[in-house]
């Protein structure tokens, strides 16, 4: 029987035109015997600009929906998820080669685990990439570990959110992403980490685009006013977690 790991992207027109290199670097995936892939596209909005980037290929499933951000996009391609864990992957990021393997690896060999995240490269627009100091140590990562670097460190969280491969049952018992117009993926990180042990691997496991229409890099994503808001927000859901107890243990 095959088995599978959902692959989730949101999408947008601007960033539309990068799927076919996020397509290829996961095309490049080598997985066990037994194991695929299923690549969930959902455009945030309904638009005539994503569906001819889209790659014709029979693994991929492409859906629209009404504009709610990229948290709401992913979340409502969960309805579609028919594989035991979900990979998420940006539209205008690679995966490294090896990723979900090296992923798999882990959460299939210790059922303590939750999720797990790897190291990441920055990729420039000239094509160069860029690393950054701070990883974490190789392993287990233990519960409540990244909301206490990320409360001591100004809102940043030593490993990355756009690097998550997670139990999909346990994605979807915390409900998937926060409903925040941005640092969602920042709050399911710290959700995650609050009820469940994670995994850093030390290989590159994802090239992190950067370019001038990013979310990101807007005006908007540094407002102050509004970055405390989902700060606090993110900060409130991981400790009442944390607090209810509940937790993955193993199986």
């Amino acid at each position: 029987m095959t088995r599978r790991i959902i692959v989730v992207t949101a999408v947008h027109g601007p960033s539309a035109h990068f799927l076919p290199d996020a397509y290829k670097s996961l095309c490049e995936q080598e997985l066990p015997e037994g194991w695929e892939w299923h690549w969930l596209i959902q455009e945030d909005g309904k638009s005539n600009d994503v569906a001819p980037h889209v790659p014709d290929d029979e693994r991929i499933t492409f859906r629209q929906g009404r504009p709610g951000g990229p948290g709401v996009a992913r979340t409502i391609a969960l309805a579609r998820a028919d594989g035991e864990y979900v990979k998420i992957l940006d539209a205008d990021d690679q995966l490294a080669p090896g990723a979900l393997a090296r992923d798999l690896a882990a959460l299939e060999a210790d059922p303590s685990l939750g999720w797990a995240t790897s190291r990441v490269l920055d990729l420039l627009p000239d094509g160069s990439t860029l690393g950054f100091p701070g990883d974490p140590e190789p392993g287990p990562i233990e519960r409540g570990a990244v909301l206490e670097y990320w409360t001591a460190n100004n809102y940043r969280a030593q490993v990355h959110p756009a690097t998550l491969f997670m139990r999909r049952d346990l994605l979807m018992a915390l409900g998937g992403w926060m409903a925040l117009p941005a640092s969602e993926d920042t709050g399911l990180l710290l959700a995650l980490n609050s009820v469940a042990r994670g995994w850093f691997s030390p290989e590159v496991g994802l090239l992190y685009r950067k370019w001038e229409g990013q979310a990101t890099g807007q005006a908007s994503h540094v407002d102050a006013e509004e970055r405390e808001a989902r700060m606090a927000v993110v900060a409130a859901r991981a400790r009442a977690l944390e607090g209810l107890g509940w937790g993955v243990s193993g199986r």
